[in-house]
């Protein structure tokens, strides 16, 4: 009999590519890594070392369902990423063996109440209601690792059929490797921990209505409509 004074949360998941559900520990986001998003931003790329904020599991939105409109903004923007799935953990993980602790990669959006973050960032203070709110977090079906090469590959998003965002992940100022080390220096990486490796430039703000289509070359893709 458990000793539980209420149920237990639910198990968020993630849908994978050819059968079976992830399940989600932790979410960790790389700030501004890539170069000319930082740009845009008002930052210097070439000075910053990686840093990192989370999301909550429950910020998943899976299986392309809709994402509601989040409260308390009027400036709701989209980051396209990769998202990496760790299967293995460890601490200080050597650079060479990073992507052994990968389990596979999907395309994702870190939705950012871009008003609060700004106000936040002003008053010298956390970023969490600005990036860790519900629903923050669509995510695509997750794709094993054998045989995707995270060091390149065309990263683009979709508003409405227009392109809002298109790189490389060759643009990426801290490489998948580099980021899962320098992390698990930080923290204990564990299986089920995501990683949301940051957004190339042409961030901008998305409203009721508007269809957000992002993919990840060689990876798959996420799809989400904002109500």
């Amino acid at each position: 009999m458990s000793d539980l004074v209420i149920a237990p949360p639910p198990v968020v998941t993630l849908p994978v590519l050819g059968g079976g559900r992830f399940p989600v520990r932790r979410i960790f986001c790389v700030g501004r890594n890539y170069a000319a998003h930082a740009r845009e931003m008002g930052h210097d790329p070439d000075r910053e070392a990686p840093f990192y904020f989370l999301k909550p599991a429950y910020a998943v939105v899976a299986d392309g369902a809709d994402t509601p409109y989040p409260p308390a903004t009027k400036d709701l923007h989209h980051e396209m990423e990769l998202v990496v799935a760790i299967g293995r953990g460890g601490k200080d993980i050597p650079e060479s063996e990073a992507l052994s602790h990968v389990w596979g990669y999907c395309a994702g959006l870190d939705l950012t109440r871009r008003d609060l973050q700004n106000e936040a960032k002003k008053m010298g203070r956390p970023w969490d209601m600005g990036k860790g709110f519900d629903h923050s977090a669509p995510m695509g079906a997750l794709r094993p690792a054998a045989g995707v090469n995270p060091a390149k590959g065309r990263i683009e998003l979709k508003v409405n059929g227009e392109v809002r965002q298109s790189s490389d992940l060759a643009m990426l100022i801290w490489s998948v490797p580099e980021v899962i080390a320098n992390l698990s220096r930080l923290v204990t990486l564990a299986p089920g921990d995501l990683i949301m490796t940051g957004t190339p430039e042409g961030v901008a703000a998305v409203k009721p209505g508007d269809v957000l289509e992002g993919m990840v070359e060689g990876v798959g893709t996420v799809r989400t409509r904002i109500v």
